[in-house]
């Protein structure tokens, strides 16, 4: 993916965890005022939702998802690679399906209002196809490397290029 929509897709995501603080700080600050402010706890529920798939299309990105590999990781660098790829597909299938589900959900709630804001709950649920999405692309994006360099020198779908061994890898 190009540089400036990696550095948008971070600016973005930053802009609106700022956005979430802002306002459950400004809702806790009228409520104690006497004044509550109650869409806006609802808006940083909706903003939170929009996050939290940025921030996993983000981690996938730098391969920084939580996996166990302490099988995985001893195989030779060939099969392992191979075995991300059958794994990556799988994957793949099922952010696809969860696009194409998240898609029906969406129209599904575009008249159903969310809490007390007026806004559309379709705003929330679109996260779900969109999110998926970027997820599909960037995973299908590193499938796509790790075939590129499965003869020569393999380098696994959900795993990072270091393969520096820990002080806590050693243990068997």
């Amino acid at each position: 993916m190009t540089s400036w929509i990696v550095k948008a897709e971070g600016l973005l995501a930053s802009l609106l965890l700022a956005i979430i603080v802002l306002l459950v700080f400004a809702a806790g600050i009228m409520r104690w005022f006497g004044h509550p402010l109650v869409w806006s706890v609802d808006l940083a529920q909706l903003l939170f939702v929009w996050v939290s798939f940025i921030g996993a299309d983000l981690a996938l990105r730098k391969r920084a998802h939580i996996g166990i590999d302490y099988l995985v990781k001893r195989l030779p660098g060939q099969f392992r690679a191979a075995l991300d790829l059958a794994l990556g597909a799988v994957v793949l299938g099922f952010l696809l399906t969860m696009a194409v589900m998240g898609y029906r959900l969406t129209m599904l709630n575009l008249e159903r209002q969310f809490g007390d804001s007026g806004i559309s709950y379709g705003f929330v649920t679109a996260a779900v196809p969109i999110g998926c999405l970027l997820l599909a692309i960037t995973l299908a994006g590193q499938m796509l490397r790790t075939a590129a360099t499965l003869r020569s020198r393999p380098q696994p779908v959900f795993a990072p290029a270091s393969t520096s061994v820990h002080a806590e890898e050693l243990v068997p």
